[in-house]
């Protein structure tokens, strides 16, 4: 029987169907692999993402996180925090990451209960879509309440955010409807930041204006509107995909792994190794990509100068010298000796990590109360075409009695 020529494409049906089998190809055959089609490299085994992740000097963010961006190599002047190198990333992060402090997240708590509960009591427990009844919903709504969007404005953010991360099959460059979603809410958190800076609240952008920041050149000490917008994008985007991508996942992976759930439901002090186990099973985040600064050598391959490079952690996290058993579930799994890449790693480790692991934990300990017994219907799963992002955009599920 022969084998099947390997092709790795990020914009095909296969990927976004689910990459597992390929992603264990890749380590095997070709763990620095090649894009003759779109002239990319791609790493996929832990121990050399990781390694990636760490080395700025060699793995630059400067030019962007998706290929079309890195291949354009245009940098923009007003940039988010993850497409900055040291030291500039540095001082940014010292400063955005003061919203974040466990005593604030810890604040969170209560608000974050509220929504959770508020969103899941209205769904019928006979047949909800999990996703778009429940996990697509709250954490856009936590986030939006923290930064300060006004109510009546949260549904039209949340739809520029899923436009301007939608893909087609086979398209690279982002539409002139995502271009026009990312315009639009770049304009919308910049009038928000200017609206702040004028009448300061209780929110993350009033936070952020007041805010002081050390820097190397001679540009003001504060956060400009356009660079808070670039961050309330980032976060709004990002902090809300990667909780709704975890949650919806979590029904299919459970559902496939019913002794898991059930163990959950025997012992719910497990819950904050399940949202581990689930952000390492399931990476809601698949890649990010890189542009060298160097030549760099691994495995007998030599990545030039000047290439895009794909640091594929949904590989890493089902890698086997990493995680034995990779493609089993299991919240018991010893994680203290290898760590899941699911958050990035290094200096651009994911800020808003510990928000998504209170607003999963507590989802999930609300879901085993609401649904201690249920199926799903995986004939009618149907997963996102998104830009980075991997996970399920339909999860039919009925509650079981």
């Amino acid at each position: 029987m022969s084998i099947a020529e390997l092709e790795f494409d990020p914009f095909s049906q296969e990927f976004f169907d689910g990459a597992h089998e390929l992603y264990a190809r890749l380590r095997e055959e070709a763990p620095v692999y090649y894009s003759e089609k779109y002239d990319f490299y791609a790493l996929s085994r832990h121990a050399d993402v990781a390694a990636a992740y760490r080395d700025h000097t060699t793995y630059s963010s400067a030019r962007g996180l998706d290929l079309a961006t890195v291949r354009r190599g245009e940098v923009p002047p007003h940039r988010s925090i993850i497409v900055m190198d040291p030291p500039e990333h540095r001082h940014v992060r010292g400063i955005v990451s003061k919203v974040f402090t466990p005593r604030a997240i810890a604040e969170l708590r209560p608000m974050v209960s509220e929504q959770i509960d508020r969103f899941l009591g209205a769904i019928t427990p006979a047949g909800f879509d999990l996703v778009q009844d429940f996990s697509a919903l709250f954490p856009m709504e936590i986030i939006s309440r923290m930064l300060g969007v006004p109510e009546g404005e949260r549904t039209q953010v949340w739809l520029w955010t899923d436009e301007l991360l939608h893909r087609e099959i086979g398209q690279i460059e982002m539409s002139d409807a995502g271009f026009q979603a990312v315009v639009e809410i770049s304009r919308y958190y910049y009038g928000l930041a200017k609206a702040r800076r004028a009448d300061p609240r209780d929110d993350m952008i009033s936070r952020l204006v007041q805010a002081e920041i050390e820097r190397d050149d001679d540009q003001p000490p504060t956060l400009s509107n356009m660079e808070i917008a670039m961050f309330a994008s980032l976060l709004g985007g990002a902090g809300a995909e990667t909780v709704a991508k975890l949650i919806g996942g979590a029904g299919v992976a459970f559902a496939r792994f019913p002794d898991q759930w059930d163990e959950l439901r025997q012992d719910r002090s497990k819950i904050p190794d399940a949202v581990e186990e689930l952000l390492r099973y399931e990476s809601p985040n698949q890649y990010n990509v890189r542009y060298s600064l160097k030549d760099v050598t691994l495995h007998g391959v030599t990545i030039p100068a000047g290439k895009p490079v794909f640091l594929l952690l949904g590989s890493a996290n089902r890698d086997p010298d990493a995680f034995p058993d990779p493609d089993v579930l299991d919240i018991d799994r010893d994680r203290s000796q290898v760590a899941s890449l699911a958050f990035g790693y290094g200096i651009h480790s994911c800020l808003g990590a510990a928000l998504a692991r209170l607003e999963s934990s507590i989802a999930l300990d609300r879901l085993l109360d609401f649904m201690p017994r249920f199926e799903v219907d995986l004939d009618r799963c149907t997963r996102v075409t998104m830009q980075n992002v991997a996970g399920y955009n339909n999860v039919p599920v009925r509650v079981l009695t």
